[in-house]
């Protein structure tokens, strides 16, 4: 399932919107529900990235590092990380969504990866606004949930979580 041309607000330079420091993420006033973006860049993911997420989480599942046993699998070689995938997901958004303006992630729900990431893929992510709420004990913040999806080059969705980001108002 493609994008349609023009349905994602394709994100580059943005002016400053009279910040303190010129960070691309959006204050919580700067959000409605329904705002969509498609994040850039898009990524390769490589065997290295595999195995070094792999080794970092201590995480010794052969479908993640031997050939020969993921070979033998219904996927016919290596699965990528699932770990991998879901902060890749995430990673590529922030840029867009919360760099400078967060104040904190308060979590992470219904993750999903409905189709396996294999090495070699180009992954692209994309998000949308699905909640605004005021802070009742913060009033200098807002709560703001993200729809976070990521896709494949084949445009099929490989993961996809709700993230709820306390995220600073605009300054004065």
């Amino acid at each position: 399932m493609g994008v349609r041309a023009g349905a994602f607000l394709a994100l580059g330079p943005q002016p400053s919107l009279g910040r303190r420091c010129s960070m691309p993420g959006r204050f919580y006033d700067e959000w409605t529900i329904g705002d969509r973006l498609a994040h850039q860049p898009h990524r390769t993911v490589t065997e290295t990235d595999n195995l070094l997420i792999s080794t970092l989480t201590h995480n010794p599942q052969p479908l993640h590092l031997d050939a020969e046993y993921a070979a033998a699998s219904e996927f016919g070689r290596i699965l990528v990380n699932g770990t991998f995938t879901f902060a890749l997901m995430v990673g590529l958004s922030v840029g867009d969504t919360t760099l400078g303006t967060l104040v904190a992630n308060l979590g992470y729900d219904k993750v999903r990866m409905p189709k396996p990431v294999f090495v070699g893929d180009t992954l692209r992510a994309e998000t949308e606004v699905i909640a605004l709420k005021d802070s009742r004990s913060r009033p200098d913040a807002g709560i703001v949930t993200f729809e976070h999806r990521l896709l494949n080059q084949r445009d099929e969705l490989v993961c996809v979580c709700e993230r709820t980001a306390l995220m600073q108002r605009r300054p004065g």
